[in-house]
């Protein structure tokens, strides 16, 4: 094989004649070049497709790794005003059954009942064996509805408390509109009901009341609840204090030193309405009490001895 140079010129020329090997050489060079160039691109082209599946691949994870995280801090915040939620729903709770304590704390008194029968200011006696291990673990949805299921019995005990105190209230009216007792805090019974000799004319004569004599300006009390209809001086009564009460009743206290209610007030049992004296047609410093009922006049002395129905 010959290989003939040529100058730019095309004044000189040369040849140059390679043998067998030099031929083969040659044939590798122009033939094995483009193969390797091909190889080479190839090869950089498939390390260039496999860095940006790589990198697509890496996006897309990373995409959804800030999904979630976006997700997981909306189920934080979620879970965050459930549980503020809850623990306002907790907080209302228990000042309702503060509220309910103190209501039971008031019927308990209301109600006279004994010491330690109802004690709202300590937790309820409870005991029972111990079934195996014993653990408590709410979930979301249980601790809800174990709070809706502890409203329902709130809501229920409130029920019945509020019921319990209108009964009471009832019957705290009831023993105040019911006429008994004594009209003094001290003192002793100097004239019954009934015929007795006049201390200022000495003939017989009928006594409409009971006189309750003691210590000047003590207290004169209300036997029952009622308006004060009239209060003032009266002949042979002097200073008078009469109260209406209900189903017809109206008493009366006279011979007072000061009376201390008005017209239309409204009056209590054992409420003081008056102090004792001697003013008016009397001897000495006492109250008499009068009873009618209905219009009539009648002994105060069942009235002055009963306590409750």
């Amino acid at each position: 094989m010959k290989i003939i140079l040529v100058n730019r010129g095309h004044e000189r020329s040369r040849i140059i004649e390679l043998g067998r090997w030099s031929r083969a050489v040659v044939s590798l060079c122009c033939l094995g070049l483009p193969l390797v160039m091909i190889t080479v691109g190839y090869l950089i082209g498939q390390d260039n497709a496999s860095r940006a599946v790589v990198d697509s691949t890496l996006g897309a994870l990373n995409d959804d790794l800030e999904q979630q995280s976006s997700e997981l801090a909306k189920l934080r915040d979620e879970a965050r005003r459930k549980m503020r939620a809850l623990s306002l729903n907790l907080a209302g709770l228990q000042a309702r059954m503060t509220r309910l304590d103190a209501l039971g704390e008031h019927l308990t008194v209301m109600a006279d009942l004994d010491d330690g029968e109802f004690d709202f200011s300590q937790p309820p006696a409870v005991g029972g064996p111990l079934a195996g291990e014993f653990s408590v673990d709410f979930s979301a949805g249980e601790l809800s509805a174990e709070l809706d299921q502890f409203e329902s019995r709130m809501e229920d005990r409130e029920h019945q408390l509020d019921i319990l105190q209108s009964l009471l209230a009832n019957r705290k009216l009831n023993e105040q509109a019911w006429l008994s007792g004594r009209p003094v805090t001290k003192g002793w019974v100097s004239s019954h009901y009934g015929n007795r000799t006049d201390p200022f004319s000495g003939q017989m004569a009928m006594h409409s009341g009971i006189d309750f004599a003691g210590k000047e300006g003590s207290n004169v009390l209300a036997v029952a609840s009622g308006v004060v209809t009239w209060t003032g001086t009266k002949d042979g009564y002097g200073d008078l204090v009469e109260v209406s009460h209900s189903d017809g009743y109206v008493t009366r206290y006279a011979h007072n030193q000061e009376n201390l209610v008005q017209a239309g007030d409204l009056v209590h049992k054992g409420q003081t309405i008056a102090l004792m004296g001697s003013s008016g047609r009397s001897t000495g410093a006492h109250v008499h009490f009068e009873v009618f009922k209905n219009g009539r006049s009648v002994d105060p002395s069942s009235y002055v001895r009963r306590t409750r129905r």
